[in-house]
């Protein structure tokens, strides 16, 4: 035994804790596990898109004709010119004619066989040749010679018998001649349309777009075949609408999102305008599926369809209504019961025309009660006053009293309905919320109401009435959807202050129209919306119209509203009021009727007025008498029990007071005391400014 031999005998050996040795790997693919037996399948449509849908037919048909019509005007204005320059060409096309003739009546297309035989001394291949070239001259010479003699004899003829009909041969040779004297690279007739070609899209024009956007794991999965990396095509590109439609796997990790977000170097990549370039998830999908939809033009140049609803038609206002159109020109709804809408946009981009067309749906439904505020004072929401219970336009103190008076009525029916609800049997009220059917029995009147603020940042601003218009907004937001009424607010400057957190965070449906930051974006649309990918930043100014629509469905989506203008929309304003009349709902502004400015807290003020500061206390039939005097439209007939009753719910109760009779006489009656009035004020507008 040698001596490191030894050593190693002699080495000592480490003691092994068996904790310590690492554990073999625990198998997870099980070669047994049964596959899940469940395949997807999409059936091909048996027939073209634009067949099987009427309106893409109709655009297809018309797109045709309009062509044809075209070229037929185009054309026809320039047969005189067409002519003389043809006439003038028919010389050469003569020479054109006779060179041509000469070569086929002479075989001299197999010339150069001929030659090449003679060259390389092929006699039996040139005999063979000649003896053709002869038949050929004999066949194509008689041809010739019978044709020259009956074209001349049937000329003759012509002269004789019907000489206009030779003139008109004559004519159409001439003609016939000229188009053979065409330079080839200069027509004469050339087309009346000219036409674009649009690159057709492929897969690998694709993956060059997805490679351009620089997102690191799409650039190595492109270069590495994709597959191995999750990117692949799951189904073949196709035609979708005016567009074409490619669906594919992203890579792991990669979202439809991040495509998104980079849509102007995904459109440089695929050579597209930014407005034809839409990537979306797919909702029936998983979180990495992409539709990448690709439009033939830019979406603010497409032709939208008419809104359905311009010319005939109705509306539930608890179904879905058609109110605009994607990016492929399809139908997109929206309901508008059940929630609270906000608005935003820069100016100039369609946020009013929308918010006019979304109360001109709330019109076609002859029980909605509509409540429309203008407050940029242009008369926008004008074509709606014959169907409005309450309109005003304006930003004057004038107008913001008639809204707050609107407002508190809106607060006193809010309440109301609410009892109504709690009143209701479960069997009719299962939910503790409006229905279709509840909002039929006009007992309940619990109708739809659909109230709109076009530039709701003037009355939220406003010194003496904005912390109590905010009040309102905010419980009609909240509490409202519940129980049948709609608010509808629209901003062109959407913050924390003139779209209160309270009604942005509540806000249901939301329509976001191009916007200049994430900020605006996100108060519009929703915290995180931005970096979601979804950005109303990216529209142009020429995207008038279009928005991101967020809270009808899963996702939000591009949609382009409906264009209806004021003259549109007095028409169809005429059709709502005739469907009201016949419903018997035509109230209010309609037909002249203002707000009730006793409702809420106005009593206190005209109360306050009509006692004089000297007096401690006043009988309540002498201030039901000056009331009268005061506002003898409003307080009309009231006495000292409508007084006593209109102040009660601010915790004022008429107490004994000394009072002398008009005869004179001294009496103790039920009366107010200035200072009660005084102290209810103060307790109010405490209130509403904690508030």
């Amino acid at each position: 035994m040698t001596d490191d031999t030894m050593a190693a005998h002699l080495r000592p050996v480490p003691d092994i804790d068996e904790d310590d040795t690492p554990a073999a790997p625990v198998p997870v693919d099980n070669p047994a596990l049964p596959e899940p037996k469940v395949t997807i399948e999409k059936r091909k449509p048996i027939l073209a898109g634009w067949l099987t849908n009427r309106r893409d037919f109709l655009a297809t048909a018309r797109h045709a004709g309009a062509n044809a019509g075209y070229a037929a005007l185009f054309h026809g204005a320039r047969l005189p010119v067409y002519a003389g320059r043809l006439a003038l060409m028919s010389p050469r096309g003569a020479c054109r004619f006779i060179a041509s003739t000469n070569r086929w009546v002479w075989d001299r297309e197999a010339a150069p066989l001929r030659d090449y035989a003679v060259r390389t001394e092929d006699v039996e291949e040139y005999m063979r040749l000649a003896k053709l070239r002869a038949g050929r001259i004999r066949l194509r010479g008689l041809v010739t010679l019978v044709a020259a003699v009956f074209g001349v004899g049937f000329a003759l003829w012509l002269y004789v018998i019907a000489p206009a009909f030779l003139y008109a041969f004559a004519a159409g040779g001439v003609l016939l001649l000229g188009f053979a004297g065409q330079q080839p690279d200069a027509p004469v007739v050339g087309p009346a349309v000219l036409k674009t070609e649009i690159q057709k899209l492929t897969g690998s024009i694709v993956l060059r777009g997805l490679d351009s956007i620089g997102n690191a794991k799409i650039s190595a999965a492109i270069k590495k075949g994709g597959d191995m990396n999750g990117l692949r095509f799951v189904s073949e590109i196709v035609r979708d609408g005016p567009g074409y439609r490619a669906d594919l796997d992203l890579p792991y990790g990669v979202t439809p999102e991040d495509i998104m977000e980079a849509r102007k170097p995904l459109a440089s990549g695929l050579r597209r305008k930014t407005g034809c370039v839409w990537p979306s998830p797919d909702p029936e999908q998983h979180e990495g599926r992409l539709v990448l939809w690709v439009g033939d033009k830019p979406m603010n140049e497409t032709t939208k369809p008419a809104w359905p609803l311009l010319k005939t038609g109705t509306v539930d206002l608890f179904k879905p209504v058609v109110f605009g159109n994607d990016q492929r020109m399809r139908d997109v709804t929206v309901t508008l019961m059940f929630a609270a809408i906000v608005v935003g946009s820069i100016p100039r981009m369609g946020k009013t025309f929308l918010m006019r067309l979304l109360l001109l749906i709330a019109a076609l439904d002859p029980r909605a009660e509509l409540h429309a505020f203008d407050f940029k004072g242009t008369g926008d929401f004008g074509a709606l006053e014959p169907v409005c219970h309450r309109y005003r336009a304006g930003e004057e103190d004038e107008d913001i009293e008639y809204v707050v008076a609107a407002l508190r009525e809106l607060k006193e029916e809010l309440r109301r309905r609410a009892k109504v609800i709690k009143s209701l049997p479960r069997s009719r009220c299962p939910e503790s919320k409006v229905t279709p059917a509840l909002a039929n029995d006009k007992s309940l009147g619990l109708h739809p109401i659909v109230v709109g603020f076009d530039e709701c940042q003037v009355p939220f601003e406003h010194e003496e009435y904005g912390k109590e218009i905010e009040a309102i907004c905010t419980d009609l937001v909240k509490r409202g959807p519940a129980l049948g009424i709609v608010g509808m607010f629209g901003t062109q400057r959407p913050d924390a202050k003139s779209l209160p957190t309270g009604i942005s965070a509540n806000a249901v449906l939301r329509f976001c129209l191009k916007v200049m930051g994430q900020p605006a974006n996100d108060m519009v649309l929703g915290t995180s919306m931005y970096k979601s990918g979804y950005r109303a930043t990216m529209f142009s100014r020429s995207d008038r119209g279009i928005c991101w629509m967020a809270g009808e469905g899963d996702d939000p989506r591009i949609v382009a509203s409906a264009f209806v203008d004021a003259v549109a929309a007095e028409q169809v304003v005429g059709r709502a009021r005739q469907a009201r009349a016949e419903y018997g709902n035509v109230t209010g502004h309609a037909i002249g009727k203002g707000p009730d400015k006793t409702a809420g807290s106005d009593i206190l003020a005209d109360v306050r007025d009509v006692i004089a500061e000297g007096e401690k206390a006043v009988w309540c039939e002498r201030i039901a008498a000056r009331l009268a005097e005061l506002r003898p439209e409003t307080y009309a007939g009231w006495k000292g029990e409508n007084v006593t009753a209109a102040l009660k719910p601010w915790g004022i109760k008429p107490g004994q007071a000394w009072g002398t009779t008009d005869d004179g006489k001294g009496a103790n009656r039920r009366g107010i005391d200035r200072a009660d009035i005084t102290a209810a004020i103060t307790r109010r507008n405490a209130d509403r400014a904690a508030a």
